[in-house]
């Protein structure tokens, strides 16, 4: 029987270990033995995706999903499909954009509909078109008097249907708002979620990235309001490891620490 919830490592924290396919072939036994059975694709050097589902099945590591960036959507829609059929998955996230491409709020709302035409052509394939967000999507626009007001990410999800959200919690955190918040505005349309913790990490009060419970957020909280809210897998991701310096370590940190939240 299929795992009622899935743990992912996100493949973009171990990017130093993934440039050629010998390495990501380690690289992918490593992680299965810190214990991820799941991983979603990102940050692998140039390679064939079919080459790549072959070490994958070989370390038994399971993608069930990918971020490909907006560019390769624009130059060729029928290559990033390719990708996903060769990785046999059905989750493909928009992991990033350059903000300042949108001067006005005109040409975010443009954007949006670019992305929703995506997430429509490619749901009558089966695959679910996502978006990722980071702190930027939270500014605000049309405040009146210090009043009101509405974040660039509210008008992303208010103003489109067939994208998903994948939400990143330490993002939304970093971003000044209680991932609750937007765990609940997206309920129903966030099959995959990215978990992500931060805290101050030394005098300088300036946070960083951290395992999973060793930062600020309220895990059990969130775990428990993505479960509500439909979430069926929970991709962890180490932007960076300013403690160790070593992926393995803090990927390993928090997969020990959510099986203490029944994941």
């Amino acid at each position: 029987m299929p795992a009622k919830f899935r743990v992912a490592a996100q493949m973009f924290g171990f990017r130093d270990h993934t440039k050629t396919l010998e390495d990501a072939a380690k690289t992918m036994k490593r992680v299965k033995k810190i214990g991820y059975d799941y991983a979603q694709i990102s940050g692998f050097g140039p390679m064939d995706m079919a080459d790549l589902k072959r070490v994958c099945d070989d370390a038994g590591v399971t993608p069930i999903g990918a971020h490909i960036g907006l560019p390769q959507f624009r130059e060729n829609e029928g290559k990033v499909l390719e990708d996903c059929r060769k990785l046999g998955i059905s989750y493909v996230a928009i992991p990033w954009l350059k903000a300042s491409d949108q001067k006005t709020l005109a040409d975010w709302k443009a954007l949006f509909r670019e992305f929703e035409g995506y997430a429509k052509r490619f749901a009558k394939e089966g695959v679910t078109v996502q978006y990722h967000n980071h702190a930027f999507e939270f500014q605000k626009f049309g405040i009146k008097g210090g009043k009101g007001g509405k974040t660039i990410l509210d008008m992303f999800y208010d103003g489109t249907k067939a994208i998903e959200a994948e939400l990143d919690l330490g993002w939304c955190a970093r971003g000044g708002y209680n991932p609750v918040y937007w765990i609940r505005k997206v309920s129903g349309r966030m099959s995959q979620v990215h978990l992500k913790d931060w805290g101050i990490w030394d005098d300088s009060s300036t946070p960083e990235w951290r395992a999973l419970g060793e930062g600020s957020l309220d895990w059990p909280t969130l775990v428990k309001e993505c479960k509500k809210a439909g979430t069926t897998d929970f991709i962890v991701e180490e932007d960076n490891q300013i403690a160790t310096n070593d992926p393995f370590v803090e990927y390993g940190i928090s997969r020990k620490y959510l099986r203490t939240l029944g994941l």
